[in-house]
C-alpha cells in the first residue's frame, strides 16, 4: 500500500485530527478483538512470524534476513514467507537475494508450498494480524524513534492493533541508532513481564565510500527520519532530503527533479537500498544507495532464546 504517512500520527500529543478520527479507531479495535487465530499449528514445519504494530518502518525485513542467518547456523533448512503484493517487489527482490523466498497472495498458500519441497522453519516478514496461521514464534518491531507515535489506532494513529496485544507475542525487537529505550522496555513488560525483549542498531555498510561528499537524499519508506538519522549519525553530510510515500515507484519525473536539484546543491545523491530497487534501471546513473544491517546488541541471548523455542 502506498501511503504517506501523516504528521499527526507520530505526534506524541495526540492532534485534534486524531480525536475526531478517534471513532473510526473503534472498528480497528473490534477487528482486531473479533478474529481469532486457529488453534492447531502445523506440524509438518515451524514457523516465526516477524511483523509491527505500529505501520511500515520497524525493519521488519533485516531482522527477518537476521534471525534466517541465525536459524542455517542452527542446522534448519530454512525459507521467507512474504505475502504478495504488487508494490513490494522491493522487499520481495532483497528477501528472494538473501535466501528462499515463497510468496503468494495468501500466505498459507505459501506455507505449504514450504512444506511441499521439505522446508522446516519458515520466518514471515509481516504476518502477525493473519489469523490463518498459527506461529510458533512470534516478534513484534518497532522503530525506538517513532515508538507507537500518538498511539492512537488506525486512522486517527499509526497502530494496527491495541499495544495491550503484547502479551500475545513471544519477543519485540527495539531498532534504531542507539537511542535509550528504557522507558520503552518499561511499557512493553507492563503489558507482558514475559516477552522477550532484543536491541539492535542500523549499521552502514562500506561507510567510508560516502564521507568524503555532500548528499542529497530521498527515500519511499516508512519511517525516512530513521534512514536521515542514520546517516548523519555516522557523519554523512546531508544537504538536502526528499520524501515519498512508502513503496512508491519512482517516475522519469521524479528522477529528473530530483537529479536537477541535486546539480543545483553540487551534491551527489543517495538513497536506501529499497528505493534503488524501485528505480528504472536507465535512471540509476549517478544514484548510489547505502546499505545497512541490523546489528542485533544481545544476539547470544537471541540464539539460545531461539534454540529453546523451536
Amino acid at each position: 500500500m502506498k501511503f504517506k504517512k501523516p504528521i499527526f500520527w507520530d505526534k506524541k500529543i495526540p492532534s485534534y485530527l486524531s480525536y475526531f478520527l478517534f471513532p473510526l479507531s473503534l472498528f480497528t479495535m473490534i477487528i482486531s478483538n473479533i478474529k481469532k487465530k486457529k488453534i492447531n499449528r502445523n506440524i509438518n514445519i515451524k514457523t516465526i512470524c516477524v511483523g509491527n504494530i505500529y505501520i511500515g518502518g520497524t525493519g521488519k525485513t533485516p531482522i527477518t534476513i537476521e534471525l534466517n542467518k541465525i536459524c542455517q547456523n542452527l542446522n534448519y533448512k530454512t525459507c521467507f514467507i512474504k505475502k504478495y503484493y504488487g508494490d513490494q517487489t522491493d522487499e520481495q527482490k532483497i528477501l528472494n537475494n538473501n535466501g528462499k523466498l515463497f510468496c503468494e497472495k495468501k500466505r498459507i498458500h505459501a506455507l505449504n508450498n514450504a512444506i511441499n519441497e521439505n522446508i522446516k522453519l519458515a520466518i514471515f516478514d509481516d504476518g502477525l494480524q493473519d489469523r490463518d496461521i498459527n506461529y510458533d514464534l512470534t516478534f513484534a518491531c518497532f522503530n525506538i524513534e517513532a515508538w507507537i507515535g500518538n498511539g492512537f489506532l488506525l486512522p486517527a494513529g499509526p497502530l494496527r492493533e491495541n499495544l495491550k496485544n503484547l502479551k500475545n507475542y513471544d519477543g519485540v525487537f527495539l531498532n534504531g541508532n542507539n537511542e535509550n529505550c528504557e522507558n520503552i522496555k518499561k511499557i512493553i513488560t507492563s503489558h507482558n513481564s514475559n516477552i522477550k525483549i532484543f536491541e539492535a542498531n542500523y549499521t552502514p555498510l562500506d561507510l567510508d565510500t560516502f564521507k568524503k561528499d555532500n548528499y542529497l537524499i530521498f527515500s519511499g519508506i516508512g519511517n525516512p527520519n530513521t534512514f536521515k538519522k542514520t546517516l548523519i549519525t555516522n557523519n554523512i553530510n546531508v544537504v538536502e532530503s526528499m520524501q515519498f510515500p512508502d513503496h512508491y515507484n519512482y517516475t522519469d519525473s521524479d528522477i529528473k527533479k530530483i537529479k536537477l536539484k541535486a546539480k543545483k546543491l553540487n551534491a551527489k545523491i543517495l538513497t536506501t537500498e529499497k528505493d534503488y530497487l524501485r528505480l528504472n534501471k536507465s535512471n540509476t546513473d549517478d544514484i548510489d544507495f547505502f546499505k545497512v544491517r541490523l546489528d542485533i546488541k544481545n544476539k547470544n541471548e537471541l540464539i539460545k532464546f531461539l534454540q529453546n523455542k523451536l
